[in-house]
């Protein structure tokens, strides 16, 4: 953890936080954008800042899941999974710009796009017809979209999931985060409907499962190592809440921070926004070329206006 203060001017300056992912997610930054300005407030106001008690800390956390997660706790998880992604396909065949290297580099960058804002009730809409969140209909849409692209059957796409399910750790900075694996299969007489209400029961069984570490799972299966791939899954989709999203997230496409970084082949970020719908694909420039990406984005949204017009096709 490094704090580092930049000053523009006399009456100017920024602080600037780096932070490891290994001591903190998304969830925790949020935290900590918080608590930095009810400092700072308290301090140029010369007041003594008020922060709450906090009634456990991480290693507090550490050593129950340690304790919690063993024995038939653990063997149901991996019971689970295993069942889940017996005879998946390992490797999504998106086809690529560039010739893939042998070993993966994680070099990336991003596209930004905007979703017509007329889109999100009839999604909603959708939702609540089938008893599904937002979030399973855009992934269900996203997993079509690769199943277009691939022309594969049996689709797996992972998220990233809070790992906060218990009270005292919504206010405790740390990485809780976990990654689970969405699978979607399709035949030729699968509507979008159908394709829903799968999608909306395979997210359900991984959020009963979702304590099982990613890393565990990996060793569990045993996959046949490639070095240029993701073990698993290649693709990612994440959907940010409205509502747990402070004004540190809520930064417009042309000053984000690009990292030149990609973490997988493709991984897809969806906002609401009072404006609708906001898209970002971070992907590997070591595979696509700008251009494509820029098609796949508008592909995604030409699909969701079809799903939304007519789930039943």
């Amino acid at each position: 953890f490094r704090a580092t203060v930049i000053h523009r001017s006399a009456k100017e300056h920024q602080l600037l936080l780096v932070i490891h992912h290994i001591i903190a997610d998304a969830w925790a930054m949020e935290l900590i954008h918080k608590e930095v300005t009810q400092l700072y407030e308290a301090f140029s106001r010369g007041q003594k800042p008020s922060v709450p008690e906090l009634p456990i800390q991480y290693s507090d956390f550490a050593f129950w899941q340690r304790d919690w997660f063993q024995g038939e706790v653990l063997q149901k998880q991996l019971a689970y999974w295993k069942e889940e992604l017996a005879g998946a396909p390992l490797v999504l065949e998106l086809a690529s710009d560039k010739t893939r290297p042998a070993v993966q580099t994680f070099q990336g960058a991003t596209e930004l796009f905007q979703l017509p804002e007329k889109l999100l009730e009839p999604l909603k809409s959708l939702g609540r017809q089938e008893q599904a969140t937002l979030f399973m209909v855009l992934e269900a849409g996203f997993a079509a979209l690769l199943h277009r692209y691939t022309s594969q059957n049996d689709i797996l796409v992972g998220t990233p999931i809070s790992g906060r399910t218990h009270s005292e750790t919504e206010k405790l900075i740390g990485c809780f985060l976990n990654t689970v694996i969405l699978r979607a299969r399709f035949s030729e007489d699968l509507s979008f409907r159908s394709l829903l209400r799968q999608v909306r029961e395979k997210a359900l069984g991984a959020y009963a499962h979702a304590d099982l570490p990613l890393k565990h799972l990996v060793g569990e299966l045993a996959p046949e190592r490639d070095p240029s791939r993701n073990p698993l899954f290649q693709v990612m989709f994440v959907l940010h809440d409205p509502d747990g999203v402070s004004e540190v997230s809520k930064v417009s496409g042309k000053h984000r921070l690009e990292t030149g970084t990609s973490k997988f082949d493709l991984t897809l970020f969806i906002s609401e926004t009072k404006n609708g719908l906001e898209g970002l694909i971070e992907y590997s420039t070591d595979v696509f070329e700008a251009h494509t990406i820029r098609q796949i984005c508008q592909h995604y949204g030409t699909l969701l206006q079809a799903i939304a017009s007519s789930p039943d096709q």
